[in-house]
């Protein structure tokens, strides 16, 4: 099975790069590996999830998660990632994909 954890170091480097450089075009969407929801969920303490967007370093634009505590606060000691986006990996015939 694929390990969809990333260290806080490349996120931080992934979200700082869309923030300062959002690329073009943007994606559409992103598939997120149901795996990646459920290992999430399965932390303890986690009341909500929170979504980041990001640039990898060979520039392919993904979707980063963390727990959310019951605070409201991110749990960052586990990031997620795994995500793919769209176009590469698209459903075009849905009618969100060119609404």
């Amino acid at each position: 099975m694929p390990n969809y954890i990333i260290p806080l170091t490349d996120a931080e480097a992934w979200a700082k790069s869309w923030q300062n450089s959002p690329p073009k075009p943007l994606a559409k969407a992103h598939l997120i590996p149901l795996v990646v929801l459920e290992e999430l969920l399965a932390i303890p303490e986690v009341a909500n999830v929170r979504a980041y967007m990001g640039v990898d370093s060979s520039g392919q634009q993904k979707l980063m998660f963390v727990g959310v505590n019951g605070n409201g606060d991110d749990m960052t000691d586990t990031v997620f990632s795994g995500t793919v986006p769209c176009p590469n990996c698209c459903d075009t015939s849905s009618p969100l994909y060119n609404p």
